[in-house]
C-alpha cells in the first residue's frame, strides 16, 4: 500500500479517502500517477529562511513575496533571492513490500526552473538545467518505507555566469554578454535553457526564477505509459485520413507488447482496437504507435479561425495497455496509460509562390482552401514568474480579449515559454491560430554537445506535447537570430564565419531536425527564423543578407525617430509579424504598483527600459499633441493619456496600411501587432496592462481590426486620401452600401459638410474606393487647423465602420472649444454566479462641442479590472452610450464622483482662428 504524508485537513482526508477507494495496492491494473504537491519545505543555502507548507507549482519569488517584486522598485530590492541557492524538500511514506517486487516507481519533475541537484534519500538523480523539459528517474530501487526528496535550485544568474566564463577559458564568447544597463537585469541569459525575458527585457523586469513551475509526480507502471498523441489530417475529395501517433515512454531497455484502444465518441459507433503490437512487440528505441482512421467528410464539421466559422472540437481517447510477458498480461500488472485529447479538421497552407507583378514570393494562409489575411498580436508570457503562468482566469482573459477585438492569429514570442496545455485548449476554442516560436531569442546559443542534447530532449518533448492542436498554424526555430547575426546587432563580425556555422548547427542540424518529428504533408513547414525569407532563405543556407526583404516571408518593424502616425514610414511587406509602439498604462494601475512614497514619474523612467528613455514616446506625442511641459501639474496624467492616445493611433496606421495592401502588388497579408499583454506596470508595447486593463489602443483595435473597415491613408506624394473597404468576409451584401465623408468644424457638433456616394465591397478582399485630394476637402472655410474629417461606411442607414482624419496636427488645432461634456450613470445591474458577481453599467456621455478622444477611467481603487464598450473615442454627436462591466465580490454602487473623464479640449489653448 502506498501512502503519502500530507498536513492534517479536510481536503488531505478526502485526496487520501479518494486514493483508497480508487485502491492503492500496486497490483491494480491501471498506470498509477500520484501528484507530489503539497507540503515541501523551501530554505536558502544557509538555512537562515525556512518556508514549509509549501505547495507546487511554487518559485522562490512567489513563495516569499507572492507578487511583491512586480511593485515598486521590488524588481532590484528582491534581487538579492536570485543569487542564492534554494532547496525544496519533501517527506512521504510507502510499504515497500506491495509493490517492489512486480511495479516500476518513476519520479518525474514536469518542471524545474531551471539548474537543480536533485537527491532521493541522499542518493544524486540527476541535474536538471533546461525548464522546458521533463526529467525522469526510475527510483524503484532507492525507494524507502520512509523518504526524503530534495531538489536544490542553484542560482540562475551565478549558474550562467559560471557557464560564461567556462567557456570564455576556451576562448569562446556567446553575445550578448549583458543586457542594456537600462534593463536593469542580469548577464548571460543565452547560457541557461530558461525563459530567456527572465534576465530582463526592454518591456519587462529582471525577476530569475527559480524554483519548481510544474508538478512532481510518482508513477508507478509494469512497461510503459503514455506521454503525447500527435495527430494529423489530410483530406481528399471525400473522406479526411486522420493520423494518430502516440508517444510511450517505457520504463527499460527491451521490447514490449501491447495494445492500443481508440474512442472517438462523435466520429465513431465503436472503439477501435489497435493489436498488431500483441504479437509484435514495440521497439524500446522508438515507442510510437501509429494507425490511421478515415473519416467521411460529410460526418464532421470544420474548424475556422475566428471570424470565419465554428470552432468545433472533436474528444479522442487513448488506452494503452502494455506488458513484456509474450504470454501477455496478469491481473496485477500496471497496464493500463490513459490520454485525452481534442482536435479540430481544418486544412492549412502558407503559400510561398512567384508573385505575378514584381519579384518575390507570396506569403499567405490558406485554411480550408479560403485565404485568410492574419490580423493579431504578439504574445508574451502572461507572468514574469513560470510558477503564475497558468493561472487560468488570466489566460482566458487575455485570450478572450484577442478573440473580441476579431484577431485570429496570436504570435507566442520566442523569449518566453512553451505554454501550458490550457493556453492551447482555450486558443483552439477561440479560433486564435497560433505562430509559434521555439523558446530562442535575440542572442547567438552555445553549440557545445551538452546544450545541444539538451535542446533536442526541449524541441522534441514540447512539439510532440502541442502540434495536435488546431490552433498550431506555423513554427520558427526563433525570434530575430538570424537578422541579429546578419546585422551584427552584438558584435558577431568579427567571428562572422564561426557564428554562421554554429547558428547553422543550432537551428538547423539540431531545432529543425528535432522538429522533423511532427514534420507532415498537411503542415507549413517550419521556418528558420522569424524574420526571415520564408522559403528563399534555403538559397542562401538559411542566413539571408537582408532576412526582412519586404518581397518574402515577414518582418518585423519599428521606427521610433520618425513619424509614426504617417503611413509613407511603414514597408510594404508580404507580413508583418511584429511592429508597435509604447503607451503609459492608466494611472489607476500605476498607483497601485508604486508604493506611497514613490515619485510616480521616477518609477516610470526606472521602468522603461528603452535605450531611447522616455523620449522614445514623447517625440511622437509633442508632433501630434499638447502635451505640457515636465514642470507642469498636469504633466503627468498628460503623458498616460497622450501616450495612449499616440500608440493607439500609430498602430492603427500601420495596420490600416498592412490591411489595404493585401490586394495590391505588395500582396501584404499579415499584420500582429507587438503585443498583447504584460509582465507589471511599466511603458511597454502592450494593448492589454498587468492588471487585465485595456489601453486605447486595445479598444481601438475593435475598430481598426473590425472584418468591415474603411480605411483612409493620407499619401505623402499625391497629398491626397486613398480611401478603401476592407472585407474579410467571404460572403458580404452588396446592397445599398454607402461611404459620407463628413467634415466637422470644431466649433459645432455635426458635420458642416457632408458628401455621400455608393460603393460596393469585394468578398474576402479589398475594394480601393477613391483617390481624393486633400485640396478638394480642405478648402472654403476649412483649413488643416479648424476642422477635422470624418469617413462613414452604411448600409442604409446601419452603421458599419469609420474612421477619422486630421487634416493638421492636433496640438495646432484653433477654436476648439470647451466641450461641457457631462456624464450620467443611466442603468446599473448586478448579476452573481458561483464566485464573483458582474457589475453592469450604462453610462450617457454628453457634449455640447466635439470632444477629442474622450477618455474614461474608474477611480475606484478596490476595482483593479474592468471594460467599456468604446474609449478613447472622438464625440461629434451630442450623447454617446457606453456600457461598463466589471467582476467583483459584491455589487458595487459606483456614482459620477468614481469615473474620471478627460478630453485632449481641456488641453488645448482656446486660440482663436
Amino acid at each position: 500500500m502506498f501512502l503519502i504524508n500530507f498536513p492534517s485537513n479536510s481536503l488531505t482526508l478526502s485526496v487520501i479517502l479518494l486514493w483508497f477507494l480508487l485502491d492503492s495496492k500496486c497490483d491494480g491494473d491501471r498506470v498509477r500517477v500520484i501528484n507530489l504537491n503539497r507540503n515541501w519545505t523551501l530554505s536558502n543555502e544557509n538555512g537562515t529562511i525556512t518556508k514549509s507548507g509549501v505547495t507546487i507549482p511554487s518559485g522562490v519569488y512567489s513563495q516569499l513575496y507572492g507578487e511583491k517584486v512586480l511593485d515598486s522598485y521590488n524588481d532590484v530590492d528582491l534581487r538579492w533571492i536570485s543569487y542564492d541557492n534554494w532547496t525544496y524538500t519533501y517527506s512521504f511514506s510507502v510499504k515497500t513490500e506491495d509493490f517492489k517486487s512486480i511495479c516500476f516507481v518513476n519520479l518525474t519533475l514536469h518542471g524545474i526552473d531551471t539548474v537543480a541537484e536533485v537527491r532521493l534519500n541522499g542518493d544524486w538523480l540527476g541535474r536538471p538545467d533546461n525548464m522546458f523539459v521533463r526529467y525522469s528517474y526510475d527510483i524503484t530501487k532507492i525507494l524507502k518505507d520512509d523518504n526524503i526528496l530534495e531538489i536544490e535550485i542553484k542560482s540562475p544568474v551565478y549558474e550562467a555566469l559560471s557557464r560564461a566564463r567556462e567557456l570564455q577559458r576556451q576562448g569562446i564568447e556567446i553575445p550578448p554578454n549583458c543586457p542594456p544597463s537600462q534593463y536593469h537585469g542580469e548577464c548571460h541569459m543565452n547560457m541557461l535553457r530558461k525563459m530567456q525575458a527572465s534576465f530582463g527585457w526592454d518591456w519587462g523586469l529582471a525577476a530569475p526564477s527559480m524554483g519548481i513551475w510544474k508538478s512532481v509526480t510518482l508513477e508507478y507502471y509494469d512497461v510503459a505509459i503514455i506521454r503525447d498523441v500527435d495527430v494529423t489530417l489530410k483530406k481528399n475529395s471525400t473522406h479526411w485520413t486522420m493520423q494518430s501517433r502516440v508517444f510511450i515512454d517505457c520504463n527499460d531497455q527491451k521490447d514490449f507488447y501491447a495494445e492500443l484502444t481508440f474512442y472517438a465518441v462523435e466520429l465513431l459507433k465503436n472503439p477501435v482496437i489497435i493489436s498488431k503490437h500483441v504479437e509484435t512487440p514495440v521497439s524500446y528505441k522508438a515507442p510510437i504507435i501509429t494507425f490511421f482512421i478515415h473519416v467521411p467528410i460529410g460526418a464532421v464539421t470544420l474548424w475556422w479561425p475566428n471570424g470565419y466559422g465554428d470552432q468545433k472540437l472533436y474528444p479522442l481517447h487513448y488506452s494503452l495497455k502494455a506488458w513484456s510477458n509474450p504470454k501477455g498480461p496478469t491481473l496485477r500488472d500496471n497496464v493500463i496509460s490513459e490520454k485525452s485529447i481534442r482536435i479540430g479538421f481544418r486544412t492549412i497552407e502558407l503559400i510561398e509562390d512567384p508573385v505575378k507583378e514584381g519579384t518575390g514570393n507570396t506569403f499567405f494562409f490558406k485554411i480550408n482552401g479560403k485565404e485568410i489575411f492574419m490580423k493579431g498580436s504578439n504574445y508574451i508570457p502572461n507572468h514574469i514568474l513560470p510558477e503564475y503562468s497558468r493561472d487560468s482566469n488570466r489566460l482566458k482573459h487575455l485570450l478572450q480579449s484577442a478573440k473580441d477585438t476579431h484577431q485570429n492569429m496570436i504570435r507566442v514570442w520566442g523569449g518566453g515559454i512553451y505554454e501550458s496545455d490550457e493556453f492551447y485548449d482555450i486558443a483552439d476554442q477561440n479560433g486564435l491560430l497560433i505562430w509559434h516560436d521555439m523558446m530562442f531569442a535575440c542572442a547567438m546559443y552555445p553549440v557545445q554537445e551538452q546544450f545541444l542534447a539538451s535542446v533536442r530532449l526541449e524541441i522534441s518533448q514540447n512539439i510532440k506535447r502541442i502540434a495536435h492542436h488546431p490552433s498550431i498554424a506555423i513554427l520558427a526555430t526563433n525570434n530575430e537570430n538570424e537578422v541579429a547575426l546578419v546585422q551584427s546587432w552584438y558584435g558577431t563580425s568579427f567571428e562572422d564565419e564561426r557564428f554562421r556555422k554554429e547558428y547553422r548547427k543550432l537551428y538547423l542540424a539540431t531545432v529543425m531536425h528535432e522538429l522533423k518529428i511532427v514534420e507532415h504533408s498537411s503542415r507549413p513547414i517550419a521556418l528558420v527564423s522569424s524574420p526571415s525569407n520564408g522559403k528563399a532563405s534555403a538559397n542562401d543556407n538559411y542566413i539571408s543578407d537582408n532576412p526582412q526583404d519586404p518581397d518574402y516571408g515577414d518582418v518585423h518593424f519599428y521606427e521610433v525617430f520618425k513619424d509614426a502616425w504617417d503611413p509613407s514610414v511603414y514597408p510594404r511587406p508580404r507580413f508583418s509579424s511584429e511592429y508597435g509602439f509604447q503607451g503609459l498604462p492608466q494611472m489607476a494601475s500605476w498607483l497601485k504598483t508604486a508604493a506611497p512614497h514613490d515619485k510616480l514619474i521616477s518609477l516610470i523612467e526606472h521602468r522603461q527600459h528603452h535605450p531611447v528613455g522616455i523620449p522614445v514616446m514623447t517625440n511622437l506625442i509633442r508632433r501630434h499633441l499638447p502635451l505640457p511641459l515636465p514642470e507642469d501639474p498636469p504633466y503627468l496624467e498628460a503623458l498616460v493619456y497622450f501616450s495612449q492616445i499616440a500608440q493607439a493611433m500609430a498602430t492603427k496606421v500601420e495596420t490600416e496600411l498592412y490591411r489595404s495592401l493585401r490586394d495590391t502588388e505588395h500582396r501584404t497579408m499579415g499584420a500582429l501587432y507587438w503585443q498583447l499583454n504584460d509582465v507589471w506596470i511599466a511603458p511597454s508595447w502592450s494593448s492589454i496592462d498587468f492588471y487585465g486593463n485595456y489601453k486605447l489602443l486595445h479598444y481601438w483595435s475593435q475598430d481598426f481590426l473590425a472584418p468591415i473597415s474603411i480605411i483612409a491613408l493620407y499619401d505623402r506624394n499625391s497629398k491626397a486620401i486613398n480611401v478603401s473597404l476592407v472585407c474579410d468576409e467571404f460572403k458580404v451584401d452588396t446592397n445599398d452600401l454607402k461611404v459620407t465623408l463628413n467634415i466637422y468644424k470644431w466649433t459645432q457638433l455635426l458635420p458642416t459638410n457632408s458628401t455621400t456616394w455608393p460603393v460596393t465591397l469585394k468578398p474576402n478582399g479589398v475594394h480601393y474606393d477613391k483617390i481624393i485630394p486633400i485640396s478638394e476637402i480642405i478648402t472654403g472655410e476649412f483649413t488643416p487647423k479648424n476642422c477635422v474629417v470624418e469617413f462613414v461606411l452604411r448600409r442604409g442607414t446601419a452603421f458599419l465602420s469609420h474612421t477619422f482624419y486630421f487634416p493638421g496636427p492636433i496640438k495646432e488645432s484653433l477654436a476648439v472649444k470647451n466641450p461641457e461634456i457631462t456624464l450620467e450613470i443611466s442603468h446599473r445591474y448586478c448579476s452573481s454566479s458561483v464566485y464573483v458577481k458582474t457589475n453592469s453599467y450604462s453610462l450617457t456621455v454628453s457634449t455640447k462641442y466635439p470632444a477629442l478622444f474622450v477618455y474614461i477611467e474608474l477611480l475606484r481603487s478596490d476595482i483593479s479590472k474592468y471594460k467599456l464598450s468604446c474609449n478613447g473615442f472622438m464625440q461629434v454627436t451630442p450623447v454617446q452610450a457606453i456600457h461598463l462591466e466589471f467582476e467583483a465580490n459584491n455589487c458595487i454602487n459606483l456614482t459620477r464622483h468614481d469615473i474620471k473623464l478627460t478630453t485632449v479640449n481641456q488641453y488645448l489653448k482656446r486660440r482663436k482662428i
